[in-house]
């Protein structure tokens, strides 16, 4: 009987979420499966090493600061947990997103410390954390200090030595490849594509 209720529950979910999402109602009842098998054993809530595993292993993300920052960006309540509803609207914008909407995003990604800003110190640790392992010479972080200086002469439009939404929207306007500028954190078609294919095996018809 409690099956019952809860699949005519996510049924009546995934009509709502199809409203304001990116997803038919059908991907959304797959993507509620989905996260029902992920979080079985968890009480329908996804912690962040659970996340963190969908990340790594679906989207071929490895940058731990990039993955925490995205489990913050999906956790809207900042419960340290992600519910069904936030699984569902955070991967609209990751899989499906318009550009204003992935802009935002990414923005709210990079400003680590959540004050409006990607400051010059976030740059450095982010960029660092991405690409240490690519940079041969003695000393990476004068490397990545050249990188930090080169992306403020490109965003920052203000010039006032930190980057804001606007200059965020700016640079990425004339130059879209901006959009990840610090660091991959939007999957690439190849694992969009293998993500959606596993949506067979999702259904909630299949409980």
């Amino acid at each position: 009987m409690s099956q019952v209720v809860a699949k005519k529950n996510a049924t009546k979910l995934a009509d709502q979420l199809s409203k304001k999402t990116r997803f038919s109602k059908s991907e959304i009842e797959s993507l509620i499966g989905m996260f029902r098998t992920l979080t079985r054993d968890k009480g329908e809530k996804m912690d962040r090493n659970k996340f963190r595993d969908v990340l790594h292993n679906t989207f071929d993300m490895t940058d731990d600061i990039i993955m925490d920052r995205i489990f913050r960006a999906f956790d809207r309540d900042s419960d340290s947990s992600i519910n069904t509803e936030e699984w569902v609207e955070g991967l609209s914008v990751f899989l499906r997103g318009d550009l204003d909407e992935k802009m935002r995003y990414s923005f709210n990604v990079y400003d680590l410390n959540g004050d409006g800003f990607i400051s010059r110190e976030e740059m450095f640790s982010m960029l660092k954390s991405s690409l240490t392992k690519q940079l041969s010479e003695e000393d990476p972080d004068e490397g990545v200090k050249d990188l930090v200086e080169l992306a403020l002469k490109k965003m920052d439009i203000d010039h006032d030595s930190r980057v804001s939404f606007e200059d965020f929207k700016k640079a990425v306007g004339d130059e879209p490849l901006l959009l990840e500028a610090f660091g991959p954190c939007l999957p690439d078609k190849k694992t969009v594509d293998a993500f959606f294919a596993t949506f067979a095996d999702s259904r909630l018809d299949d409980w």
